[in-house]
């Protein structure tokens, strides 16, 4: 069994504590390790199988022993001694004889076998042998958690018992146990791949199993295996691992996941979309502080609790600080021009008319069982008053074509009438159109449209395109140069301090990827490696990544730390994002501390290198306050920063640290993304929400089909729950066998 360096870095060890300070800290990664127990990393090293080599020799091996020492509580140094024989098998034990006191030490292993040992004998030795590996994982678990005391003495006593078992995680992730993995599931004793949530007790079970069975062997007595301390432990670390889940998101509805979901500005603009998101099954509502400002919030946080009270379903909120995330500017608005088109064939045929909503001004969009191809603001309430199904209105459009619509349905809404109308011809419309209804024995009446919202402004970018970035030290919003090469706006001054010739840069979560060619203290010349077929849109507010830059991020930002005294008094828990390392958690403790808000739940959002490099000692000093905590698994910024074929690794990653620590996994972006949009979700998406049920929370954006998204999403869920299977037809033997 090797006890090496794994992922997380070298190992340092140390011979004695003298000199050395017992509570130092844990470092990850790129820093030492420490091993505290102080067993020389060459000796606790296994070349092969432990008794190939001794079956092959009938005489006795010499051994070896080392001492180590752990400080018990009175301060004063406990003896462990190793023994370990010229095939490097390694035996532990403890008591308080002197190192040299070799003949009164016990060595667990057989060390004399000759030819004529039985099958038993074998079977002895083995799992005598794997007794004494993990009693050696089992004592440098423990011997982490003494070397990081003052950390753990530092965790709130809310934490302090998940601390410790991440602790004891990161202690068994930092030794090469491969081999014993499969000697354990050779003899389906212990999985260490599942004991994240008890390290300890599960080890400890372990170590009870495998000494039961040693003792039945030796006297042929069913002792049973007892392990009822192990097991209270361990029934202790789930209900630790329920109550920070409930705590920071609440109690789970019928044993299922919980949904998150963002809304923007569409959730106040029409009156029932708040309370058809809580019907459908939300329980979470995340608002993006990026987007919108103070007066949206709170009329948003105003509906969710109105709706929650009134559904009697418990709903929380979750605001997102904005970050030092990097976005294109604005652009330029297009002009308010409407396009609406019919569905035709390959031939340019007719398939489908184009549905449209027709109401009056101020009556907020059309009802969520309506599902109009556009919308259109009448302001003459006299005109819509006349409207009948089977009526023509006529128009003339932006082009000068004439054009008309035929109402086919009529709905009551809240502040009149409105109507969905049929069209058979693409049109154009545009504000000040003026439309009129002319039929047998009626008088032509006429209405103005209005709000016609501007078009979507963006930069279709190509492969061997150039994309000009400029600092939006101005007002003037640009698309494009008078050349014609595209350009956008970035307001953030780090893009423009930090990126080098050279170095790659993503745009819209890595939708689109490119290659910095040239920098200026006001411009970035881009040349676009990666886009789609026929060119990929950028628009405004669009993510903009540099996975290889060593841009200087400032923790929370002046924006943020403003945001903070809002979200702590409306909100019940804070994302926060782009966290990178332990600065940054300071930083935030500190605000959190000097605004009292020691009830506000925490998400730290992983979505850099950085952060998931230094995710353990992050949740350690997190752990200091007495918050709810959780972790957001960002898989939009962090696939772009790590890559997209090292995501599926890092998410096991994530949850099997976090599981460690018992902090609740919110499972974002990208989720049933398709379905959002288009209304049709793809085989893989609903595989990727199979996979994140084992997090506490599941994550949807904001889309068109948002309602049939959650709706699918908790289908999905609570079929997990009830323990729902596939149909599958049961084995039966054709007769020619059964005769057997």
């Amino acid at each position: 069994m090797k006890f090496g360096a794994a992922s997380l870095g070298p190992i340092t060890n140390h011979a004695s504590y003298s000199g050395t300070n017992p509570t130092e800290a844990l470092l990850l990664r790129d820093k030492p390790l420490h091993l505290s127990c102080g067993l020389d990393a060459n000796i606790l090293v296994s070349r092969g199988n432990m008794f190939q080599g001794l079956r092959r020799h009938k005489q006795a091996f010499s051994l070896t022993f080392i001492v180590s020492a752990i400080r018990n509580g009175k301060d004063e140094h406990e003896s462990i001694i190793g023994a370990y024989s010229d095939d490097q098998s390694l035996t532990i034990s403890k008591n308080s004889h002197k190192a040299n006191d070799t003949t009164k030490e016990s060595v667990a292993s057989s060390l004399y076998l000759s030819e004529d040992h039985s099958q038993h004998a074998k079977i002895l030795g083995n799992h005598g042998n794997l007794l004494d590996k993990l009693k050696a994982i089992h004592m440098h678990a423990l011997a982490m958690e003494q070397w990081n005391a003052s950390r753990l003495k530092q965790c709130h006593r809310r934490h302090a018992m998940s601390a410790a078992n991440l602790i004891h995680y990161l202690a068994l992730r930092s030794l090469d146990v491969d081999q014993i993995k499969d000697d354990l599931s050779s003899v389906g004793l212990l999985n260490l791949e599942t004991i994240n949530p008890y390290v300890i007790a599960s080890l400890s079970a372990g170590i009870q199993m495998l000494e039961n069975l040693k003792s039945t062997s030796l006297d042929g007595n069913d002792k049973g295996i007892t392990s009822d301390k192990s097991e209270f432990t361990r029934s202790m670390m789930i209900d630790k691992a329920n109550s920070n889940r409930d705590f920071l998101i609440g109690p789970l509805q019928d044993e299922r996941t919980h949904i998150m979901v963002t809304v923007g500005r569409e959730a106040i603009s029409n009156e029932t979309f708040i309370n058809d998101v809580l019907k459908t099954g939300a329980t979470i509502i995340r608002i993006n502080c990026a987007h919108g400002d103070p007066s949206v919030w709170s009329e948003i946080i105003r509906r969710v609790k109105m709706n929650s009270q009134m559904l009697e379903k418990p709903c929380r909120i979750l605001m997102d600080l904005a970050g030092p995330k990097l976005r294109t500017g604005k652009m330029k608005p297009g002009p308010c021009v409407l396009k609406i088109s019919p569905k035709k064939n390959a031939h340019g045929n007719m398939i489908n008319p184009a549905h449209v909503w027709i109401a009056p001004k101020g009556a907020g969009p059309p009802p969520s069982h309506v599902s109009p191809d556009a919308v259109l603001y009448v302001d003459a309430q006299d005109f819509l008053t006349k409207l009948e199904i089977g009526d023509t209105i006529r128009f003339s459009d932006a082009r000068g074509k004439q054009r008309s619509l035929k109402i086919s349905k009529k709905f009551p809404v809240f502040n009149g009438v409105g109507f969905m109308a049929d069209c058979t011809k693409t049109c154009y419309v545009e504000n000040g159109m003026e439309l009129y209804i002319k039929a047998n024995k009626k008088r032509a009446s006429f209405g103005c449209v209005v709000d016609v919202p501007p078009t979507e402004t963006f930069v279709r970018l190509r492969v061997g395109d150039l994309l000009v970035i400029t600092r939006d030290s101005s007002n003037e919003e640009l698309t494009s140069s008078k050349a014609g090469t595209p350009r956008v706006t970035c307001s953030s001054g780090y893009l423009f301090d930090s990126v080098k010739p050279g170095e790659p840069i993503a745009f819209d979560d890595g939708k689109i990827w490119g290659v910095i060619k040239g920098t200026s203290i006001s411009e970035i010349v881009v040349s676009i490696t990666r886009a789609g077929p026929r060119g990929t849109k950028l628009g405004p507010e669009k993510s903009i990544n540099i996975p290889e830059s060593k841009i200087q991020y400032e923790g929370l930002t002046s924006k943020d730390i403003i945001d903070l005294e809002f979200v702590g008094s409306h909100a019940d828990i804070v994302g926060i994002s782009f966290v990178r390392n332990v600065n940054d958690i300071v930083v935030l403790e500190q605000e959190l501390k000097k605004r009292k808000l020691e009830h506000l739940g925490i998400v730290l959002k992983i979505e850099t290198k950085d952060g998931l490099k230094n995710l353990a000692v992050m949740i350690l000093e997190a752990m200091k306050l007495p918050n709810p905590l959780g972790i957001m698994i960002a898989r939009g910024d962090l696939a772009v920063e790590c890559g997209w074929e090292q995501m599926a690794d890092i998410q096991e990653q994530i949850l099997s640290i976090c599981s460690a620590a018992h902090v609740p996994v919110i499972w974002a972006t990208q989720v049933l993304e398709s379905l959002v949009k288009t209304g049709v979700p793809t085989r893989a998406e609903i595989t990727d929400v199979a996979c994140g049920r084992r997090a506490s929370c599941i994550m949807l954006n904001k889309g068109k089909h948002i309602l049939e998204a959650i709706a699918t999403l908790d289908t999905i869920l609570k079929s997990s729950s009830t323990k729902v299977k596939a149909e599958v037809k049961p084995l039966v033997l054709s007769n020619h066998l059964s005769s057997f």
